[in-house]
Order: C-alpha cells, then sequence, then structure tokens
C-alpha cells in the first residue's frame, strides 16, 4: 500500500463473512479496489478488510455495498461484536454450525461407507438405504457449500465451494440417475474397497458413499481449519483482553469509588492493590511495590516501582498498595498501541503471498475447466462413463485454493501473537525478508548496550573510610542536579543510607561543588578544583584516576581536611544482559558494530566488555545514518538497533530497523521491529522468530503449490479415487494451518534451557 496518502484519507477495518477460501477473499479485494481513491486489503486468515478510503469521495455505506455485491457480508467496526460477548460473534456462530454438521454428518457417513464397500453387510436393494442416508448428508450437512456455490454463480464468480457442490451434487445426482433410470438396484453391484482402488474394475453406477463421506470429510477440514484459524489469532485476542475492567478511583477527599475502565480519565489518581492490575498506563505517586510487566515485555521477573515511576496498564501488581495517576487511557495506552500494532502486521502481505492471491483468483475456473476435459477425455477414450465421471469428480474434490490463501496469513497471525505475548513487535510480512538477508548489526552504545543512565562504578580511597568518604562525598553532590553528581549521591544513599545534610553548598560550572558537611568542609570535582583549595592527591589517588580515564570512564575526587582522600568513579554501566545478547547475535550469522557519541576510548572499553570487535566512536547524532549508507555502500545488509529520537533516521535508513521499546515513539515509529522490554538479549529472539516466521511461511506455500501441481494431474489421470481425494483435500489446509501453529511453541535462548532454542 502506498505510504503517501491525501490528508482526508481513513483507514477502516471491515470484519467479513461468508469466505471459504483463498479465492473468496481475493474477489472481495478486487471489488473493494475498483472503488474511486480506495486500497483494500483482505485477509482470509483474519476474515477482515483494511481500507484505506477517501470520505469525500467513498462512503462506508459503499464499502459494506462493494462486499454484499460480491457476494459476501461485512460489518462495521462499531458493529462488530464485543470481546465480552463471543457468544454473538459470527465466527464463533459458524464453528458451531460446522460442528453440529459435522456431527450428523459423521453419523450417516459412517454406516453409509460400511454398507458400500463391505460386501457382507450389503442385502437386496440397499442402494436405497445409501440414498436416504447420503441425502441428508449432501443437501442438509452440504448446504453450507451448496449455498456459497449459488451466491457465487449469481454473482458470476467462483470458489471452493463451487468445486466441492459441483462434485458432491454430481456424484449423488448421477447415484440417484443410476437407482431410478439404470436398474443399479442389483444386489451386489456394489465394489468392495479394494476393487474400487482399482480403476479397470469400477464399473458400478453408484457413488453415494462419494458424496456423502466426501462432504464430511471437506466438512471435517473446514471445522478445523476454523477451529485453528482461532487458535491462531488467540494469543492477540488474549493479549488485548487482559486489561482491566474497572478501577478504584481516589477522590481529593481520600474516599475511593469504582468506576468501569471507560470513565477513567487522564490526571484521575486512582488505587491498585496488591494482586490487581494496574487499570491504565500512569505514574506512580505513592507506593512501593514490584509490578509483573510480562504480558507487555515477556519478562517474567516483577520489577520495583517506586514514586515517579511509569506503569504500564494491565501489568500485574505483586507487592503493595500503589496509588498511581493516569497518564493514557482507553486507545492511547501501551497494550492498545501494542495491539493495534500487531494488527496492522497481520494485515499485510508479502510479495510470494500476492502470487500466491493472483494464482488463487483463477484456480478455481481453470479446475473446472480441468475436470470437464477430464470427463471429455476419458468418454472419448471409451474407459466408460462411470470412469471418466468418477475421475472428474476427483480432479474438481482433489484441488485447493485454501492452502495457497491461508499460507501467508496464519503464520503471520501466529508468529505476530507470539512475539506480542514475548515483548517483541513486528510491523509486517516486508520485515520478514530482511531479517534473512541481515549480516551486519549496528547496535546504539546509550540505552542499548548500556543502562543510559550514569552509575556509582567504583570507589577508591587513601587515609579515609570508604563508608566515610561516601557519605561526606555523596551528601555534597545529593545538592547537585548534574548527572554525575545524580550518580554519586544515589550510590552514596544505597551503600551507607541516610546521607547528612550540607551547609554552605557552592557549585563550580563544569569543575565540581564545595560545602560543609558534619563541620568539615568538603570538595568534590575535578582534580585541578581540589589543587585550587590546597587538596593535593596521592600517587594511589593518581593512579585510580588514570585506570577510569583508559577504561573510558568519569571519575571526581573528594577531599577535606587538607588533602584529597577518595576517588570515586562513574559510568554509563553495560547492562547485566549485553554481553550474552552480542554472542547470541553472533551466533545468528550478524557481525556486531557499536556506534556512539562518546570518545572512542570509551566505547572501546564498552565493546571489549561485551565482545564486539568493530567500534565506531565521536559519531554525531546526525552521522548515524550516514554510518548505516557506508556499511550499505560496503554490500552489507544492515541491521540497526536504538532507541533516542537520534536514532530514528538510522532506524528508517537501515534494511532492518530495532527500536527498544523503552526509548522514544519516533525511534519505534521508525522500526521495523520493536523490542518492547528493553532487553537487548530480545533483538536476537526478534531475528530468530522472524526468520522462524519466514521459513514456516516458505513451507506453506510451498506444500500448496506442490501439493496442487502434482496432485490434480494424478487425479485426472484417474489414479485417485474420490474418497481419497476429500481427505486429501481436508488434510491440505490442515496442514497449512497445524505448521503455522508450531510458532506457538517459539521460545527464548536462556541460559537456564542450555542455550538452545525451542
Amino acid at each position: 500500500m502506498s505510504t503517501a496518502h491525501d490528508t482526508r484519507d481513513e483507514r477502516l477495518e471491515l470484519g467479513l463473512t461468508g469466505m471459504t477460501c483463498a479465492a473468496c477473499a481475493n474477489r472481495i479485494e478486487r471489488k473493494l479496489n475498483k472503488l474511486d481513491g480506495v486500497q483494500a486489503t483482505v485477509n482470509y486468515a483474519t476474515e477482515k478488510a483494511t481500507v484505506t478510503f477517501d470520505r469525500a469521495t467513498v462512503g462506508t455505506d459503499d464499502l459494506v455495498g462493494a462486499v454484499e455485491a460480491a457476494g459476501y457480508g461485512a460489518r462495521l467496526p462499531q458493529a462488530a461484536p464485543s470481546a465480552d460477548d463471543a457468544g454473538t460473534d459470527p465466527r464463533d456462530a459458524h464453528l458451531r454450525d460446522l460442528r453440529l454438521r459435522l456431527t450428523g454428518a459423521a453419523v450417516l457417513s459412517v454406516p453409509l461407507l460400511l454398507i458400500s464397500m463391505v460386501p457382507a453387510l450389503q442385502f437386496e436393494h440397499w442402494q436405497w438405504l445409501a440414498l436416504q442416508l447420503a441425502t441428508p448428508v449432501v443437501l442438509w450437512a452440504g448446504w453450507p457449500f451448496h449455498r456459497a456455490a449459488w451466491q457465487g454463480l449469481r454473482h458470476g464468480a467462483a470458489s471452493m465451494d463451487t468445486l466441492i457442490s459441483v462434485g458432491t451434487l454430481a456424484a449423488w445426482g448421477w447415484s440417484v440417475v443410476a437407482l431410478f433410470l439404470l436398474d443399479a438396484g442389483q444386489p451386489g453391484m456394489k465394489m468392495p474397497l479394494e476393487l474400487v482402488l482399482d480403476r479397470g474394475a469400477s464399473s458400478s453406477h453408484v457413488y453415494l458413499e462419494t458424496a456423502g463421506v466426501v462432504t464430511t470429510l471437506i466438512l471435517a477440514g473446514r471445522y478445523f481449519e476454523a477451529r485453528a484459524k482461532r487458535r491462531a489469532g488467540a494469543a492477540l485476542s488474549a493479549l488485548l483482553e487482559l486489561g482491566a475492567k474497572d478501577v478504584a478511583v481516589l477522590g481529593d477527599d481520600g474516599t475511593e469509588r469504582r468506576i468501569p475502565i471507560e470513565q477513567l480519565v487522564p490526571g484521575d489518581r486512582f488505587v491498585v492493590r496488591p494482586g490487581e492490575k494496574v487499570a491504565t498506563d500512569g505514574v506512580v505517586e505513592e507506593g512501593v511495590s514490584a509490578v509483573d510487566q510480562s504480558l507487555l515485555t515477556g519478562e517474567s521477573v516483577p520489577v520495583e516501582k517506586r514514586p515517579g515511576d511509569p506503569v504500564a496498564g494491565a501489568a500485574m501488581n505483586a507487592g503493595g498498595r500503589l496509588v498511581v495517576r493516569a497518564t493514557r487511557v482507553g486507545a492511547d495506552t501501551a497494550l492498545a498501541q501494542i495491539g493495534r500494532l500487531v494488527e496492522e502486521a497481520q494485515t499485510g502481505k508479502a510479495t510470494v503471498q500476492r502470487l500466491a492471491d493472483r494464482v488463487s483468483g483463477v484456480f478455481v475456473p481453470i479446475v473446472i475447466v480441468l475436470a470437464v476435459a477430464t470427463l471429455g477425455f476419458w468418454l472419448g477414450d471409451d474407459s466408460g462413463a462411470t470412469f471418466a465421471f468418477s475421475t472428474a469428480v476427483a480432479t474438481l474434490i482433489i484441488a485447493c485454493p485454501c492452502a495457497l490463501g491461508l499460507a501467508t496469513p496464519t503464520a503471520l497471525l501466529v508468529g505476530t501473537g507470539r512475539g506480542a505475548q514475548m515483548g517483541i513487535l513486528i510491523k509486517g510480512p516486508e520485515v520478514l525478508e530482511s531479517t534473512r538477508r541481515v549480516d551486519t548489526v549496528v547496535l546504539d552504545k546509550t540505552g542499548t548496550v548500556t543502562t543510559g543512565r550514569m552509575t556509582l562504578f567504583e570507589v577508591v580511597v587513601d587515609g579515609a573510610d570508604e563508608d566515610e568518604a561516601l557519605r561526606l562525598a555523596g551528601a555534597l553532590e545529593d545538592a547537585s542536579e548534574h548527572p554525575i553528581a545524580r550518580a554519586v549521591a544515589t550510590g552514596a544513599r544505597e551503600r551507607t543510607g541516610t546521607l547528612p545534610g550540607v551547609v554552605g553548598f557552592r557549585s563550580h560550572d563544569g569543575l565540581g561543588v564545595e560545602g560543609t558537611v558534619d563541620g568539615r568542609d568538603v570538595v568534590v570535582g575535578r582534580p585541578g578544583l581540589l589543587a585550587d583549595h590546597g587538596l593535593a592527591t596521592s600517587p594511589a589517588l593518581d593512579e585510580a584516576l588514570d585506570a577510569a580515564r583508559a577504561l573510558g570512564r568519569t571519575a571526581v575526587v573528594a577531599g577535606w581536611d587538607g588533602r584529597a582522600r577518595a576517588v570515586l568513579v562513574v559510568a554509563d554501566a553495560v547492562k547485566p544482559t549485553s554481553r550474552e545478547a552480542v554472542e547470541r547475535l553472533k551466533a545468528l550469522g550478524l557481525r556486531p558494530v557499536l556506534l556512539t557519541g562518546d570518545h572512542v576510548t570509551t566505547a572501546r572499553a564498552v565493546a571489549r566488555e561485551v565482545g564486539i570487535d568493530e567500534v565506531l566512536g565521536d559519531v554525531l547524532p546526525a552521522g548515524k545514518a550516514d554510518v548505516v549508507r557506508r556499511l550499505q555502500a560496503q554490500g552489507r545488509v544492515v541491521a540497526m538497533v536504538g532507541d533516542g529520537v537520534n536514532d530514528a533516521p538510522a532506524l528508517a535508513l537501515a534494511d532492518l530497523g530495532l527500536a527498544i521499546g523503552t526509548g522514544t515513539d519516533v525511534a519505534i515509529e521508525a522500526s521495523d521491529l520493536t523490542l518492547v522490554s528493553g532487553d537487548l538479549r530480545a533483538a536476537a529472539d526478534a531475528i530468530r522468530l522472524a526468520r522462524r516466521t519466514l521459513r514456516t511461511i516458505q513451507v506453506n506455500l510451498f506444500w500448496a503449490f506442490a501439493y496442487n501441481v502434482v496432485l490434480i494431474p494424478v487425479a485426472m489421470l484417474g489414479f485417485l479415487n474420490p474418497l481419497f481425494a476429500g481427505a486429501a483435500m481436508a488434510l491440505s489446509s490442515a496442514f497449512v494451518v497445524s505448521n503455522s501453529l508450531r510458532l506457538r511453541r517459539f521460545r527464548a535462548v536462556r541460559p537456564d534451557a542450555g542455550g538452545a532454542a525451542a
């Protein structure tokens, strides 16, 4: 779909009913795209049409009318049933109807098959009992096929149901004619099963068991296909239903009142008790608790939340009581945005699927022509009307365009749904091809490989106690807002507890700070500032300063009582999982490159720590895209992983962009894959999942094409009995959907699992 739309363009998702195969989806898509200014994509697996249109020229009634003109049903989003009212969902009703018809057909088809194929069970005029058993199966149980075929005929179109309807009605009608007009009621005239398989021995005129059993087999295939399609989308459905249904809002007077979640507005304060879900996205105002965010990030370890920390809607409060102020509600929440991204990915089409759609669009008419040609050929070959008819019916029934239509969307449904459960958002099918070709991964340092926050890394003392040095320096730095000062103060507080107060605090921009703590005049900052105050450093402290600089870390000196007494080393800490993530990216055949605006010395120190050999430091924000462009010019296929606004151009330019979900909305919008958790290991999981999904699509399409290319000629040559043709056709779609469902078992690689990927 074009990315350049008029500002008046609107995007709408229509729910569709009545589709039975890929040819149906293709027909609806063509009808919608014939409307002026409309661009539509129809997904057979999700039973939805994604439509972009100009409301000034086309109305929603026109869209619904176009679908109905093609012989199918459409419903607007507001007319769609709610998730809580599953009993009225048309797909559930369709599934129940299929189950009822399948049950009735199976009960009648078993004795029909036995009496038709086992000579010992046959008696005089047994064919009339067979007719009574077969008729309700063909006409009642198979009614959805005949109704869809008739609707298609009225609109000048043919579908999978046309093949099934023509094939089963022909077998049933032929048998009825034979019974009434050809005196076929002689006992013993029906061949046992082993003789039916021999084309030279097929001299029977009655094919009632073919009509009945084929209807039953195809109903079974259609039922299991429909159920599997629901399972394929179950991950996303479960995710979207995880939100809270009501919330305890806190009034200005401190009283609580419980209201439906729909009535919550930004700015409201609400209470989250232990074991409750966070009602919506917000910021913690009171309380400390561990919050389980696994439904969004895929990480099962709860994260501690304190006042000022953000929390996501639908996360589970695993600890104490929290008071949260709502910041985003409804469609603006992280959960809703994730659902929207996944749904958009599931409606897309890969290039190879468009080829399958074009094939399915002409598939049914071609099969009908082939079946008629087969009938004519074998009649002209003097093989007998019975054999010619049987071969033509088998040709009709063996064909399966459904497998072509399900190959890509079912794999996308399961793959993107599983990714959402793991905190990995795949934006569309086009992304999958990129993951297969990528050979280089560029990792932004700050916020991606590192935490993006300065942390107190080391304390070296000379002539002082370490705790004393931390208390004095930490108290002084706590009065400053500088990132380095904040890191020192936070580290000191974590190690020594409450910090003392400061008197006479003074800040020297770019140099350091001074003040009085516990009656002592303390100076913290650059060595030059301490020298100006007559506080000289010792050789031990000079050595610590040199070591910190060599590793690309920042060091400040603290002094009191006449000389410098401690060096405090601060650094942007490497994430604990970054080294493992780099190893896993290498295992996927990717060459990691560390990219940063920091000094190359700092970059190399971080690179050594995580196991990266290629380092690009001193890169300005505007130069990150140039780095990607330069690597591509060298013939590399580049993936970029970043989280900041300044990473967005590089993410968009890269062959594959991966945004850390804890970063900015701009970076996420520019990327192809989003890692919600912020854990760099998810980058390797995302690429593995995308590659696995692509491989599943390729296997599905190979099977769908190979099945039809091989078995249609086999049926035309007379080597396939209609019964086995029906079974094979039902199994074809089942294979494609079942193969896609294997993606539900995809697991992240974890060391405790022996490093093996599920």
